[in-house]
């Protein structure tokens, strides 16, 4: 699956009595499907699923994934203290439909959190997983920072297409990113070499089944030439779509918005940013203008959202962005307890970060 581009983690909205508010929550993710971005992490660390139940956890991944655009790319956040739990979760999150699963480190019991101890949960995770797997680091939460020694020997592993790494050392970005450049992996893509998801070629399948019984024709065929040479160059058509293969390598994606274009220099390819959840359009203009070779631009793009993303995702973490997602027009929310919403002059402050980075 080719992860380039901007994901946002989206939040999970609570009533005022910490019930989960489902229609906003469908709401929210009609909108980030109609937003320049590539697809939406459920269930990752801005979506607070540390404090929900298991039950819970199923019934958000469910409502996300009835709610999501086919051509939106969806990672589920599965990952569990435990190898087996979190392969549960991951196994229900491709009964859905979704595309990848996020599975952060496991951090509790830290003192036995050796390179042995990680290499063994992720190939167990990996080996036995429907969907493919990317690592998620996040130390300032967890406490645990993945060596990146460990990195590059699970980023071997098939089944292990990619890290979000959290950490914010650009050093640590632009050493995975060189030390797997190695890896080469075919994946498809459209005709125009965006991503391909799951529902997207489920729907065009199901659209070419009703219409010639489900048979794949080629480009070629349909003009009437030659069947195309087995390459990358060659392209499908499944309905509707077309698409083809590219080459691509173990994908590194990072999550600190205020160095985001930094980040794509080093070696990144994408980002899964919380300041997307209140401000994606911003976060794109960075990412397109860095695609376009515009460096003068994505670095004019990095300072005007660089100071509001290390404040309010950094500094007031989820409470801060749930806020600045209500003042962005779209739904915030409180927080789950134990966390608490903004006080007035920290939603002023907010507000003041945002006046010039409006969606």
């Amino acid at each position: 699956m080719l992860l380039h581009g901007i994901f946002p983690p989206i939040t999970t909205p609570f009533y005022p009595d910490g019930k989960i508010y489902f229609r906003k929550l469908e709401q929210n993710v009609e909108h980030y499907s109609r937003a320049p971005v590539v697809g939406i992490v459920v269930l990752g660390s801005t979506g607070e699923a540390i404090l929900l139940s298991d039950e819970e956890r199923r019934e958000v991944l469910k409502c996300a994934r009835e709610s999501a655009a086919n051509e939106k790319i969806l990672i589920a956040g599965t990952g569990i203290e435990s190898a087996i739990e979190t392969l549960r979760l991951t196994e229900y999150a491709a009964e859905l439909g979704y595309d990848i699963a996020m599975v952060r480190t496991p951090h509790y019991y830290k003192g036995q959190m050796t390179p042995a101890n990680m290499l063994a949960f992720y190939r167990f995770v990996a080996d036995r997983s429907p969907l493919p797997v990317i690592i998620y680091n996040f130390p300032q939460a967890t406490g645990y920072d993945i060596p990146t020694e460990v990195v590059v020997e699970l980023a071997e592993h098939p089944n292990l297409i990619g890290i979000k790494e959290s950490s914010g050392s650009i050093e640590k970005v632009q050493e995975m990113a060189d030390r797997t450049r190695h890896i080469k992996r075919s994946t498809t893509v459209t005709e125009t070499f965006a991503a391909v998801t799951g529902r997207m070629l489920n729907a065009a399948s199901a659209a070419s089944a009703s219409a010639d019984g489900g048979a794949l024709v080629t480009v070629g065929a349909l003009a009437g030439t030659a069947a195309p040479k087995p390459s990358s160059a060659a392209v499908t058509v499944v309905g509707g779509l077309k698409t083809r293969q590219k080459e691509v390598g173990f994908q590194v994606l990072v999550g600190a918005a205020q160095k985001l274009h930094p980040s794509l220099d080093a070696g990144a390819v994408g980002a899964i940013l919380a300041f997307a959840d209140c401000a994606p359009t911003a976060c794109y203009e960075i990412y397109a203008a860095w695609k376009e070779g515009d460096a003068a631009l994505a670095r004019e793009k990095q300072e005007r959202i660089a100071k509001a993303a290390e404040r309010i995702v950094g500094g007031l973490s989820i409470p801060g962005v749930k806020y600045a997602m209500d003042y962005n027009g779209c739904f915030g929310g409180v927080p789950r307890l134990p966390l608490l919403p903004l006080t007035a002059d920290k939603k002023a402050e907010v507000e003041q970060l945002l006046e010039n980075i409006r969606n």
